[in-house]
């Protein structure tokens, strides 16, 4: 592999051994050399393929540690629900429709991203999805993807009648006259779906059964939105077997996108410990990571536990009873895995809190358990997260997109205190930058942006004081999203020896107004010390 050397650049190192430099230079898939010009391009000898930045600001590639990967990638070829293109029922239905008209009788249609706490007259029905078509079973994810909404043919075809029962954690809405309205949420998506595997009530189940061929195929095409946001590591946080095999098979050919982390659901604990197995395990392009843990559910969708209930008299859901949470966790952690907790609601981070102290009672000084979401947390339970290691995984482009929303359900009181960065910062935490997708853009630079402005998309302020520094949001989405990876003495800052995931952004970010940081993308992405990616053109054309 040549030598490859990026100068005429403003370089972000993360490295606090040496945070100044303009020039950097990689050989065989590692960093050679960072530092001054003259001394980096003499560490890389004659020969060597100089890169001009051009003033562009040049980082480690970014880390998201909560990005559903695979699912992500179905939702780049699915229908489009997302607001604002779809902004009430009526919209719905007809882009709906549109598939329809194209789809053979009888295929499943599916929509991702559908935000109904913004439409007028609030959640769609499936009878108005039977005006979209009759002759496919429809289902629409909610943003959150803890919910969906299908049709009366989707029901149909999994036999679901009136008298359904609901499983535990989770629901099938009804209407006034106790009838379904299609909605669904949180663990009934398991009896809904034509899903891949049983994950119980370990989680939202949106693992769909389809050939592995087209997943496979799905997730190489997704390569070129990663590698253009400057993404170069994720975390799956949500992994079933289907996940598994789909990212095992990428792995074998050499062409999984970006370099992967797998988080097995907590449905695998019995299975994975019978043979002996915990993470990290893996190499630098695949491995085990921690093991993920549901405790409430969305506080988009109105599942979220808190002390006080919220919005339309949301009481939240429990995927487990508080007690066999801590039991859950605390096998999981005496296993030798590092474990990772969904919570929103103040109530729910209670109930976690139990269980990673239990994790950490039994996992030693360095267990860096993390809470996914985090949503809020009380100021007493931020001390709490210190006196545990606790690494709180934000992503604050939920702030952005259902920030006024989150205002109008919760109130002030509650609201500005969401994710609060700034105060799990000053508490000596290192809380680190997710996007959640695919619930939300998979783009680093926005996620960045709304934790710099947190602003909601209707221009209001919702929490300011938590807001952060750029350069302490950039950091949280690089060197300390690898040490919630485990993986800090490989990637997440420019220093010689580490894996070469370089970015070059498409701008000068510190030069920049806080406002025009969501614009950001890449310039060029270095992956393992190849060129992935290069403005103007496509990834496979690199």
């Amino acid at each position: 592999m040549s030598t490859i050397v990026i100068t005429g650049g403003k370089v972000i190192t993360m490295d606090p051994a040496n945070p100044a430099a303009d020039a950097v230079a990689v050989r065989d898939g590692r960093v050679l050399a960072v530092g001054r010009e003259p001394e980096v391009l003499a560490a890389a000898g004659p020969g060597a393929e100089v890169v001009l930045a051009g003033g562009r600001s040049v980082l480690p590639g970014f880390i998201d540690p909560h990005n559903h990967l695979l699912s992500t990638a179905e939702s780049l070829v699915a229908v489009d629900a997302r607001y604002p293109g779809v902004g009430s029922a009526r919209d719905l239905v007809a882009r709906i429709a549109a598939e329809a008209a194209r789809t053979p009788a009888g295929q499943w249609i599916r929509a991702y991203g559908m935000d109904d706490a913004k439409f007028p007259g609030g959640r769609p029905t499936r009878r108005q999805l039977d005006e979209a078509t009759t002759d496919h079973p429809v289902i629409v994810y909610h943003v959150s993807g803890h919910q969906a909404v299908v049709n009366s043919a989707a029901l149909a075809w999994r036999g679901i009648g009136e008298d359904v029962a609901d499983p535990a954690g989770g629901a099938f809405v009804r209407d006034e006259s106790g009838r379904l309205t299609g909605m669904v949420l949180d663990s009934a998506m398991e009896l809904l779906l034509p899903v891949a595997v049983d994950i119980g009530c370990h989680g939202p189940n949106f693992h769909v059964d389809l050939p592995r061929e087209q997943l496979r195929s799905w997730l190489e095409m997704s390569a070129e939105p990663y590698l253009k946001a400057g993404v170069t590591t994720v975390c799956d946080p949500q992994v079933s077997r289907r996940e598994l095999e789909i990212y095992r098979s990428a792995w074998d050919a050499g062409t999984l996108p970006v370099r992967t982390v797998v988080m097995p659901l907590s449905h695998m604990l019995d299975e994975l410990t019978s043979i002996g197995l915990a993470g990290p395990f893996g190499d630098d392009r695949l491995r085990f990571g921690a093991m993920k843990f549901y405790c409430d559910g969305t506080l988009l969708g109105g599942t979220a536990m808190f002390d006080e209930p919220y919005g339309d008299g949301f009481t939240g859901t429990l995927y487990h009873r508080p007690e066999e949470l801590v039991d859950l966790v605390r096998r999981a952690a005496s296993a030798g895995w590092q474990v990772g907790v969904h919570t929103q609601g103040d109530r729910a981070m209670g109930y976690t809190l139990d269980a990673l102290k239990a994790a950490v009672a039994v996992s030693g000084d360095d267990a860096r358990p993390r809470i996914e979401h985090c949503g809020h947390p009380t100021p007493a339970q931020v001390r709490e997260f210190a006196s545990l290691g606790v690494i709180p995984v934000n992503q604050p482009n939920f702030l952005y997109d259902s920030g006024t929303d989150f205002v109008r359900r919760l109130g002030d009181r509650r609201a500005h205190r969401l994710q609060p960065m700034r105060e799990e910062l000053d508490s000596g935490l290192r809380p680190v930058l997710s996007s959640d997708s695919f619930v939300s853009s998979l783009r680093p630079m926005e996620t960045v942006s709304n934790a710099v402005r947190r602003r909601t998309r209707e221009g209001g302020p919702i929490g300011a004081e938590q807001a952060v520094t750029l350069e302490e949001a950039l950091r949280a989405h690089t060197v300390d999203a690898a040490y919630a990876l485990r993986m800090e003495d490989v990637i997440g800052s420019l220093a010689p020896g580490k894996l070469a995931d370089v970015v070059v952004l498409d701008a000068d970010v510190r030069s920049l107004p806080a406002d025009e940081l969501s614009g950001v993308d890449a310039w060029l992405t270095m992956l393992g010390g190849r060129i992935a990616y290069r403005s103007g053109r496509a990834a496979s054309e690199v």
